[in-house]
């Protein structure tokens, strides 16, 4: 009996659709709700095998004027499967049979150092601050300042565990190293931690750091990372400020054009609660040009199929999300954008926070929202591959 237990794996999603719960709980309401995916329909499709853009050297397409006569793309299944997996606490996940040694929290507690590089925590908390070059190219150190229950690509780092987990919440020292690791990557990215909610603003040196961010595209895999592990550690409300952020900086402000893809095909869909998710897509498709490609929903009602006017974006059939492709603007520019250089973006209850679109047609207010609170485990597993920049999963 217990071998047949131990055996017993949950059936997973095979569609982009099946992975995606964010518009199945809509309402004009739109009150919180737990997350809805976990149960998956016995009548599944086949999986998609084919990548989300195909090559990955060519991630962006270019559209024709005519929406129909445009080259079309998919959401990516492997990014739609990982972030599953994720929000649902990695339902496959078997515990090793090796002894829990608790290093991600040893290692905040400066007991051990990261390895393989033999630097302590401490040392990158007082030390590495300000010091761009250092941490955009050492590739060891961000599996230890923000783990998580997955391997990343540094083999020395340890996978979380559910204990340790549980462990590191209830250590006050731990934690506070962990925020101070935040703020020392926001402050790589040009971003400012404003206070212990999780609200967040452009920080001083912003245009510089946002123009390395906008080429430095290796860094939007690190960003998935650090959203997830906040979710992990206890801090699931700080994500939804920064996505905020990172979605009105790269379709209102134009200053990280080359983010749009990956804020909205991966970001957002760290977070947990689907009436959170809605929010930040409502935004995102209010200001996303050519609005006929934006691929992440709201679904069309449907009447015997095909995609709505609206642009939703979701195919009749089941094996995935049909629409044009998007066209994020590649090329940087240095202006600053007019009446955009006092961004803040707050962090308020799930349950009384307006929608993110605000107020008006074109309105791209400063306020955000975020998701109160982690969905239940349902012990956890192995989301493993690689992606690339745009549409491959790469866990770091």
């Amino acid at each position: 009996m217990g071998n047949l237990l131990g055996s017993w794996r949950i059936k997973e999603p095979s569609t982009v659709e099946e992975c995606d719960s964010t518009w199945g709980s809509d309402s004009e309401s739109d009150e919180p709700a737990a997350e809805d995916d976990s149960g998956i329909s016995g009548s599944a499709s086949p999986a998609e095998s084919d990548r989300a853009a195909g090559d990955p050297e060519d991630a962006s397409p270019q559209l024709t004027e005519s929406p129909e006569s445009g080259p079309k793309m998919k959401r990516s299944f492997y990014a739609a499967r990982d972030l599953y997996k994720y929000r649902h606490s990695y339902p496959n996940y078997r515990k090793t049979r090796l002894p829990n040694e608790y290093r991600n929290l040893r290692f905040y507690l400066n007991k051990i150092p990261l390895v393989p590089d033999g630097i302590y925590v401490e040392e990158i908390l007082t030390k590495w601050r300000g010091d761009y070059d250092k941490l955009e190219h050492n590739h060891t150190y961000i599996q230890w300042l923000f783990p998580l229950r997955e391997q990343g690509l540094n083999f020395y780092a340890h996978e979380l565990t559910q204990d340790e987990i549980k462990e590191f919440q209830s250590t006050r020292e731990a934690k506070r190293r962990f925020l101070a690791a935040y703020s020392l990557m926001l402050d790589f990215y040009g971003v400012k931690l404003l206070d212990k909610s999780g609200n967040v603003a452009r920080a001083p040196n912003w245009q510089e750091r946002f123009q390395h961010l906008n080429e430095s595209q290796h860094n939007y895999l690190r960003i998935t990372r650090i959203l997830k592990s906040l979710g992990e550690l206890g801090y699931e409300a700080f994500k939804a400020p920064l996505v905020r952020l990172f979605l009105e900086e790269s379709l209102c402000h134009n200053t990280l054009p080359n983010m749009q893809h990956s804020a909205l095909e991966y970001f957002v869909y760290t977070i947990r609660l689907p009436a959170t998710r809605r929010r930040l897509l409502r935004y995102a498709r209010r200001h996303y040009r050519p609005a006929h490609a934006f691929l992440w929903g709201p679904p069309p009602k449907r009447r015997g199929g095909g995609v709505g006017a609206d642009g939703g974006g979701v195919g009749a059939g089941s094996s995935g999300i049909r629409a044009p492709a998007p066209t994020p603007e590649h090329q940087w520019r240095g202006e600053e954008s007019t009446g955009s250089s006092g961004i803040i973006v707050s962090s308020h209850d799930a349950g009384t926070c307006p929608d993110l679109a605000g107020e008006g047609p074109t309105g791209c207010a400063g306020l955000g929202s975020s998701a109160a609170g982690l969905e239940g485990a349902l012990m956890m597993a192995g989301a493993r591959g690689e992606r690339s920049e745009r549409n491959e999963i790469v866990p770091l």
